[in-house]
């Protein structure tokens, strides 16, 4: 065995030896991920059901006690019944209901003269779930206009029936694609967490000079602080996926070989981020706060995982084409809800090749000051 790689293997024996010893290092690769997956899988949720929506019956009609019933079948309302409407806005006001049906006391003549026949009133402070509410009673009484018309023997066609067809996400799961992003989003945290404290641990407990006077080279000693936590990561990720697929029943569709490739890429910027923190600070409390602070806010804020880039202003997206989290968001997302599709990967795995190379090598050229 050549003298380079017996160096190599002792201070990688050396690495898993502290990692073992350091609890710290376990619980950040195995317990923090599956807490922070839990928490982003069922503390996340944009899907809208159960709204409470109030309901003002200002009408004893046959019609409009049969509307109401229609709207208690629904399983996406929670119906709220009032013959006052001013007690109903003032709920409305405080947030206690999303939406407010006022059946007039004329709903019937209304009806039968083909005019507006209801009112509705949404809550515009959230105007996602206002869309949401508006949307649900809008299809509410279609539904309950087709079954009127079929009841008395009249034609019951609509002029445009639309037919929704859900391609990735035939579910319509909101969870099936905020938990592959949160994926991306804890990986980022334990990868740059993980590397931050390893060379600033050798700094702090006066290590780093015995290596100094050992023939060990810039490159060994990188690389041996790298490749064991690479290996957490990867088992980190692991224990994300396999939660995420039987615990939380999100499907996958890609290749688990396309699945470890990119994961690896990723790590490599990941550790990278660590590795240049932990050389430039030499102090374990700093590198951590910075690793935090740089690997947390650009994932959760400029990757895709929740708020849609599209809709960014032009600088602002401008900057996320160089945040590594936002094409292993996208990337994930893709292998987990539509499969192994070539064109949307390999700009992801180009981009995250040339960002684990970047901070990698830069990482190498910061220690060399340090090192040599």
């Amino acid at each position: 065995m050549r003298p380079a790689v017996r160096r190599l293997w002792a201070l990688c024996r050396k690495e898993s030896f502290q990692i073992v010893r350091d609890p710290s290092s376990i619980l950040i690769a195995f317990v923090l991920p599956v807490m922070l997956l839990f928490i982003y899988g069922y503390g996340i949720n944009l899907d809208a059901s159960r709204l409470h929506v109030g309901i003002v019956l200002e009408s004893d009609s046959a019609d409009a006690q049969s509307f109401t019933q229609a709207l208690y079948g629904s399983p996406y309302i929670d119906p709220v019944r009032s013959h006052d409407r001013r007690v109903m806005l003032r709920r409305l006001d405080q947030g206690e209901v999303r939406a407010v049906v006022i059946v007039p006391p004329d709903f019937s003549r209304r009806l039968a003269q083909g005019q507006t026949a209801l009112e509705v009133l949404t809550d515009g402070a959230e105007p996602n779930t206002a869309n949401f509410a508006a949307s649900y009673l809008q299809n509410v009484w279609l539904t309950w206009q087709q079954q009127r018309a079929r009841d008395s023997g009249r034609p019951a066609t609509a002029p445009i029936t639309l037919t929704p067809r859900y391609w990735f996400n035939p579910s319509t799961v909101s969870r099936n694609y905020l938990v592959p992003g949160s994926i991306a989003v804890i990986m980022t945290i334990i990868g740059a967490l993980l590397t931050s404290l390893v060379i600033a641990r050798e700094w702090e407990h006066g290590t780093m000079e015995a290596l100094l006077s050992t023939p060990v080279t810039r490159f060994e000693l990188l690389l041996s602080k790298i490749l064991p936590y690479y290996l957490l990561g990867i088992c980190a990720m692991l224990l994300c996926v396999l939660v995420a697929r039987f615990l939380m029943q999100v499907p996958f569709h890609g290749s688990i070989v396309v699945l470890f490739a990119v994961s690896s890429l990723f790590l490599g910027s990941a550790l990278g981020l660590g590795l240049l923190l932990s050389s430039a600070t030499r102090n374990q409390f700093l590198a951590a706060q910075a690793a935090l602070t740089a690997a947390f806010l650009p994932a959760i804020m400029l990757s895709g995982f929740v708020f849609e880039i599209a809709s960014m202003p032009a600088p602002v997206r401008a900057v996320t084409y160089l945040i590594p989290a936002r094409y292993f968001v996208s990337a994930l997302q893709t292998l987990f809800q539509a499969g192994t599709l070539w064109p949307v990967l390999l700009p992801d795995l180009l981009f995250l090749l040339l960002s684990a190379v970047f901070w990698l090598g830069l990482t190498a050229r910061q220690s060399a000051r340090r090192l040599d």
